[in-house]
C-alpha cells in the first residue's frame, strides 16, 4: 500500500441472462451489530511506535462450524506488542442461536488464541464432515482442526505454520484429488528488528510503505489426506520472493475445468496462474491484461473476487486498490484478455478517493445479477493534513448491477452504509436464514459491524449446498448451474478466500426474481461428473450430494 501517493474484495460467483433493469428495491441495511450480541474489537496494538502491520487489520468470516445450518461468525484479531501492557486481545467465535443473536463461545471451542493475526479460511480439509478453521498472521499460522465439541490446534502435525507475514488464505482442490489443498499469501519481510524509520516531514516518525520492504512468496501446500500437507510451492510455479499479496480469488477464467488463481498484489504486478492441469502453474497475467492499471503502473492491490456480473457465463474480476488509483474491475474478454472497465464506469468516479480493502460480488436484491461492495478505510490517520479531500475513516461502497455492464452507487440503504469506518475485512452471509445475504465487516482497532439485509427477500431465492463424495467434503471447485422456468440461467462456483482476509459463506444464493421455482439445478463437480434435479421450489436451503442428488441429510 502506498500511504500518500497514488496507490490501493468472498466468495459468491454468479452470472445470469439479464432482462431491463428494475426500480431499485427499497433495500436496506440495517446495524444490528449490537442488539445480535457482537460484542467483538479488533487490537492492532498501536502505541507511538508506527509499525506497518498496525496498518493492516484483520478479517472475519461466516461459516457453519456446528452444523446446525445457521451461520456462526469468527473474527480475526491482533494484539499488543512485546512489552506493552494490554488487556488481552484473541480471536473470537460467535455461535448462532437461531433468533437474530450470537454467543460467543470462543473459549469453550478453543478458538480464544493469542496471535498477531490477520486473515481466515474456513472448510472441511480432512472431509469428516466438519469445518475446520485456518489463521493467519504475522510469524506464524495456525490449523485448527474442528473435532466436535471443540478446536484442536494441529498446526505442528499438518505442517502449515508458515512463519511469514501472511495475510490471505483460501482452501481450494488444485489438482482434483478428492483431498482439499491449502494456499496462503504472504505480505513482505517486516519484523521488530527489521522496522525501517521513515518520516513525511523530517522530525516525526511515519508508516513505512510496503515498498521499503522485501516482499514474501505465496505458499502453496498439497493435501497429503492423511492430514498433513507438503509445501509444492516451487514445484507448482507459485515461488515469487517479489509478491506482496493481500488477496485470494478462485476462479476457473478459462472454463477448462481447472480451478486457477489470482492474487492482488500491493504495489507489486498482479498474478493471474492458470492451472496447467499437471499440478503446476504458470502465470498468465500480463498477457491477461490484470497485472497493472491502465496506466501500466502496478497499483496498490487489497482485496479480490471473481464473478459474472455480466452474464457472459465468465469470471471476471472485481479489486479494491488505494485512493487516486480507484477499484479494478476487470471483464473477462473470454479470450484470455481482460478489460478494467471502471475508469469508464460510475464504480471508477465512486471509487477515486476511496482506499478499498475488501470487495466482494454478491446479489443483495435476488434480481439474478451481481453487485458489488466494497470495505474502505485509509492506513494514514493523518492523510487528510497533505490529502484534504481523502479521509482516514471511510463509508463502504455498494454498487447496484443495473445491467449491461452498468452498476449505480446505492446511497439510499439506510445510514450504516453512510457511517465512515476504518474498514479492513469483508464477508457476506445469510445469517437469519431469510433468503438475503447480510454483511460483515472490520474496522482496524475497533469494533466489527454486522449489517443486516432487510427487503432483499421481496424477491424469489434459492439457496444450494454442495456435498463432495468422490470430490472434496465441501464441493469446492464445483460449478451450480440454476435454470428458471423461462429459461434464465444463473451459475455459481463454491469457494473459499475471496475478499480481503475474509472468507464469505459457503452456500451458495440464487435470487431467481420472479420465478417460484428452478426448473432444473446442475452441478459439474470437479472432475466434470453432473449432478441434476427438477423442479425445485424457491424460497429454501437445498444439499445436493454427489452421487445422491439432492438429499435431505448428507
Amino acid at each position: 500500500m502506498r500511504l500518500l501517493t497514488s496507490g490501493a474484495c468472498a466468495g459468491l460467483v454468479l452470472s445470469a441472462s439479464f432482462a431491463a433493469a428494475q426500480p431499485a428495491p427499497a433495500v436496506t441495511f440495517a446495524d444490528v451489530t449490537q442488539s445480535a450480541g457482537l460484542k467483538f474489537r479488533h487490537t492492532n496494538g498501536a502505541f507511538g511506535k508506527k509499525y506497518l502491520p498496525e496498518t493492516m487489520g484483520g478479517g472475519g468470516a461466516f461459516l457453519d462450524y456446528d452444523g446446525d445450518g445457521w451461520q456462526d461468525i469468527l473474527l480475526v484479531n491482533s494484539k499488543a506488542w512485546p512489552g506493552q501492557k494490554a488487556a488481552r486481545a484473541t480471536s473470537a467465535l460467535y455461535k448462532n442461536q437461531k433468533n437474530g443473536t450470537f454467543t460467543d463461545v470462543s473459549a469453550a471451542a478453543g478458538l480464544d488464541v493469542e496471535m498477531y493475526g490477520m486473515g481466515v479460511a474456513a472448510a472441511d480439509y480432512d472431509n469428516d464432515g466438519r469445518t475446520d478453521v485456518y489463521l493467519t498472521g504475522l510469524g506464524g499460522n495456525r490449523l485448527f482442526h474442528n473435532d466436535g465439541a471443540r478446536f484442536t490446534d494441529v498446526t505442528a502435525k499438518a505442517g502449515v505454520g508458515n512463519g511469514a507475514f501472511s495475510t490471505s488464505a483460501a482452501f481450494l482442490d488444485y489438482d482434483r484429488d478428492g483431498k482439499l489443498d491449502l494456499l496462503v499469501v504472504n505480505y513482505v519481510e517486516w519484523s521488530i528488528e527489521k522496522d525501517l524509520y521513515c518520516t513525511l516531514d523530517g522530525k516525526t516518525k511515519s508508516y513505512c510503505t510496503p515498498e521499503s520492504y522485501q516482499g514474501q512468496s505465496p505458499t502453496l501446500y498439497r493435501g497429503r489426506g492423511d492430514g498433513t500437507f507438503e509445501d509444492v510451492t516451487k514445484k507448482a510455479g507459485l515461488w515469487n520472493p517479489a509478491s506482496k499479496a493481500l488477496g485470494i480469488s478462485l476462479l476457473d477464467y478459462d472454463s477448462d475445468g481447472w480451478l486457477d488463481v489470482f492474487l492482488a498484489n500491493d504495489t507489486q504486478p498482479n498474478k493471474l496462474y492458470r492451472n496447467g492441469a499437471d499440478g503446476t502453474f504458470k502465470d498468465v497475467g500480463m498477457a491477461a491484461g490484470v497485472a497493472f492499471g491502465e496506466t501500466g503502473v502496478a497499483r496498490a492491490g487489497m482485496g479480490t473476487d471473481a464473478g459474472d456480473y455480466d452474464g457472459s457465463g465468465r469470471p471476471s474480476l472485481v479489486i479494491g486498490n488505494f485512493s487516486n488509483e480507484m477499484m479494478g474491475l476487470y471483464h473477462n474478454e473470454g479470450t484470455g484478455l481482460f478489460i478494467d472497465e471502471a475508469p469508464t464506469s460510475t464504480i471508477g468516479k465512486a471509487t477515486l478517493l476511496s482506499l478499498t480493502f475488501a470487495c466482494f460480488f454478491f446479489d443483495y436484491d435476488l434480481d439474478g445479477r451481481l453487485d458489488i461492495f466494497g470495505v474502505n478505510g485509509h492506513v494514514s490517520d493523518d492523510i487528510e493534513a497533505v490529502q484534504p479531500k481523502v479521509k482516514y475513516a471511510q463509508p463502504p461502497h455498494l454498487f447496484r448491477n443495473l445491467g449491461g455492464k452498468r452498476f449505480e452507487p446505492v446511497t439510499t440503504a439506510g445510514a450504516a452504509l453512510q457511517t465512515p469506518v476504518v474498514g479492513r475485512g469483508g464477508a457476506y452471509g445469510d445469517f437469519d436464514n431469510d433468503g438475503d445475504l447480510d454483511v460483515l465487516l472490520t474496522v482496524n482497532n475497533g469494533p466489527a459491524r454486522l449489517l443486516r439485509n432487510d427487503g432483499g427477500n421481496k424477491g424469489q431465492w434459492l439457496r444450494v449446498r454442495t456435498v463432495g463424495s468422490k470430490a472434496n467434503r465441501d464441493g469446492i471447485g464445483a460449478r451450480v448451474t440454476v435454470t428458471t422456468p423461462d429459461g434464465k440461467k444463473s451459475w455459481a462456483l463454491v469457494k473459499t478466500g475471496s475478499s480481503y482476509c475474509s472468507q464469505s459463506e459457503m452456500p451458495l444464493t440464487f435470487g431467481l426474481g420472479a420465478a417460484a421455482k428452478a426448473a432444473k439445478v446442475e452441478v459439474t463437480w470437479p472432475g466434470g461428473a453432473t449432478e441434476t434435479v427438477t423442479d425445485v421450489a424457491a424460497g429454501r436451503t437445498i444439499v445436493i450430494q454427489e452421487g445422491k442428488g439432492l438429499v435431505a441429510k448428507p
